[in-house]
Formats: structure tokens, C-alpha cells, sequence
């Protein structure tokens, strides 16, 4: 696996990020107003401006493309695959390239006339071609936007090749680069931006707010999956689960987030409630969507609730990368042994071993994934 987000790209930091108890949130100064958000340290987006500059092609590619190459890159070396290697490539976006698409629309606004590279350089397959260019496989490349989920969407879709013989590696990821104006006021017209100056501007988990938290983030994650059980395996993927609510509203889900049952259970199969020793929640930071995720998590564990966490209070919500980015959580907490707590949450028994780890992920209209992690 590979991931750039708030936290940075180097494993160790990541980790050390995520037991300092602190967030990685900041304001940002949009044209009209100011927001948090949780956007990529420095040092690597100087990387990733390199990385533009490396290639005359690269060059007029919007930041979903630029940061997927660069973690992609990083996942490829790290699970020992080469260049020209048969495996395919799906990669997912909830936004695309919403940077550049708005660069585009205001410049036709302005001109009435449009770049010649508007339009391959905006469509959403655009990000996973040019991840099959750059690192050279033949295998098939895919693009999709499921909203929220679409990260875990796109491990739901390399686990199907694999399962099916029709291929044996597979590269699944997302990327997000939505840290625009526009986009950061589309969530403030929903009502669910947080707009407080707490010390912890999300209060994803803490089930005691009164008011929506969410704060927008950017990164991109990559993994690489392979059929069976490989000697440099970092967790398998035990279970997989899925499901879709019947839509009551454009935004929301049920109460007790039917489609949240639905794929846990799925992703369980036939494992009792009390093999799961963790559970990274999608919990957005919004009222909604964190008490009906923990309505869910009820209905179905009981009194044998796994240890709770999430990851957005720290980075921020990715959209179509968050599933993947909780991924990467649970199996570093699988690999280190240790739960990293939410600090404003209620406190939770200890855990004395961790061998199984529950990922859920969510987007508008119910869109539910849930992935069961085992410790290699």
C-alpha cells in the first residue's frame, strides 16, 4: 500500500501522526471566505510538482492524476511488482478533476471558446489510463465514482478479477484533489461543515455534538492485491460486504443505516460477532451519519461491541479515498498492535489483541462497504 494525505506519505511518520493525539486540520483562505480543511504537507507537494514537471505530458494533468501517480509509484515498489507486470488498475474519484474542470468552465465562461485539452484531461478515466501508462501494464484499467464509498468500491472490484481467475494482481485506489472553493461551499450549503474554532474543529465520534463537523480533506491511497496469502502480505482481506439503501433523501441515510447491516454481515459471512476486535468507522462528522453508523454497529454486535475509531477528526473527509485511507489504519494498528483512541470520545475498554479489523465506508444514497481485515 501507498497514501498521500494530511498526515504525509512515509509509513513511519503516518503512524507517529496517528498516536500523537493531535489533528492535521487547518484554515484555509478560499476567494470569498475561509474554511478548514486538511490538505498535503509541503514537502510533498513539492514532490508532486516534481513529479508534473518530470514529463511534458504530465504536465496539464489535473492534481487526482498527479497525486495517484505519485502514491501508485510508491505501492508498486513496495509490493515488488514491475513495470509491464499483467495486473489491472482500478482507480476511483468521487469529484474527478474538479480543480481543472472549473479552471476549464471559467475560462469558457470568460472566452465562450474551450483549451483543446478540456475534455480528455477531465474525464473521470483519465486517472486510471494514465496510472496504466506511467507504470506500464496491460492489464484492464477502470474508473468509477460510487461518492463516499467509491475507494472501497474499487477493492470490491479488484477482489471480483481476482476471484474470478481472470487475473491474479490487481491495483485498486482513489483519489481526491477537492479542496476548492466550490466544492468546500457545495458542503457548506448542506449544512454539515464544521464552523466551529475548537480545538478539534471535526468531532467525527463524538456522539455528544450538537452540531455537524465535517471538514474536507485531499490525498490519494493505492493498494496491491494479489490472490492468496504472499510472504510480503501486509493483512488479507477475510470478508467483503456491500449494499444500497432505497433512497428517502438526496444526502442521507436510515436511521439505523440499513445498508451499514447489511454489509457487515456480509463482510462476517459466517464469523461470530465476537471475532472482530476493531471497527474503523466511515463516521463523517455529521450527526447524522455518525449515530446512524453507531445504530448499525449496535444493531448488530450487541454487547460485544468491537473497540470504535475513526480517522477523519485528524484528516479530514477524502471522499472517494477515505475508505481506503481507514484501510490503511487498520492494518497499521493490526501490524503495530495497538488501537489508536478518538480523544474527545468515550472512553472504551482496552483491547488486549488485535486479529480481525472492520472497515465501513459510505457515500450519498446509502452506497455501504464494509471489508474485513485479518492479521497476516
Amino acid at each position: 500500500m501507498a497514501s498521500v494525505s494530511a498526515l504525509g506519505s512515509d509509513f513511519e511518520e503516518i503512524w507517529q501522526r496517528y498516536t500523537d493525539g493531535e489533528h492535521y486540520l487547518r484554515v484555509k483562505d478560499f476567494e470569498h471566505f475561509s474554511a478548514w480543511v486538511a490538505a498535503l504537507p509541503a514537502a510533498d507537494l513539492q514532490r508532486i510538482e516534481a513529479l508534473a514537471q518530470s514529463d511534458a505530458k504530465y504536465k496539464d494533468l489535473d492534481k487526482t492524476v498527479l497525486y495517484a501517480l505519485y502514491v501508485a509509484r510508491k505501492a508498486m515498489r513496495n509490493a515488488g511488482w514491475n513495470a509491464g507486470d499483467d495486473f489491472g488498475v482500478n482507480m476511483g474519484s468521487s469529484r474527478g478533476a474538479t480543480a481543472l474542470f472549473e479552471k476549464y468552465h471559467r475560462e469558457y465562461l470568460a472566452t465562450n471558446t474551450s483549451s483543446t485539452l478540456s475534455s480528455p484531461t477531465t474525464t473521470l478515466g483519465n486517472i486510471s489510463s494514465w496510472l496504466a501508462h506511467d507504470l506500464q501494464t496491460k492489464g484492464p484499467e477502470i474508473s468509477h465514482s460510487i461518492t463516499c464509498s467509491t475507494g472501497l468500491h474499487s477493492l470490491l472490484n479488484g477482489v471480483a478479477w481476482l476471484r474470478s481467475g481472470m487475473s491474479s494482481k490487481f491495483m485498486i485506489g482513489a483519489s481526491e484533489a477537492s479542496l476548492t472553493g466550490f466544492t468546500v461551499a457545495q458542503m457548506q450549503a448542506l449544512k454539515v461543515y464544521a464552523r466551529n474554532s475548537d480545538r478539534y474543529p471535526c468531532k467525527a465520534f463524538d456522539m455528544d455534538k450538537s452540531r455537524n463537523t465535517m471538514v474536507l480533506g485531499e490525498g490519494a491511497s493505492v493498494w496491491c492485491l494479489e490472490a492468496g496469502e504472499t510472504s510480503n502480505a501486509l493483512a488479507v482481506i477475510e470478508g467483503v460486504g456491500y449494499a444500497t439503501e432505497v433512497l428517502k433523501h438526496n444526502i442521507s441515510i436510515s436511521a439505523n443505516a440499513d445498508c451499514f447491516q447489511r454489509s457487515m454481515k456480509m463482510a462476517l459471512g459466517s464469523l461470530p460477532v465476537t471475532a472482530v476486535d476493531a471497527i474503523v468507522m466511515h463516521a463523517p462528522g455529521t450527526l447524522k451519519g455518525d449515530s446512524s453508523e453507531i445504530n448499525a454497529i449496535q444493531k448488530i454486535f450487541g454487547k460485544h461491541c468491537p473497540f470504535l475509531t475513526t480517522n477523519k477528526w485528524k484528516l479530514g473527509h477524502t471522499f472517494a479515498t477515505s475508505g481506503l485511507l481507514s484501510m490503511e489504519l487498520a492494518v497499521m494498528m493490526l501490524q503495530q498492535q495497538q488501537v489508536i483512541s478518538v480523544p474527545f470520545a468515550a472512553e472504551q475498554q482496552p483491547v488486549k489483541e488485535l486479529n480481525r479489523v472492520l472497515v465501513n465506508a459510505v457515500g450519498f444514497g446509502g452506497n455501504a462497504v464494509s471489508v474485513l481485515l485479518r492479521k497476516k
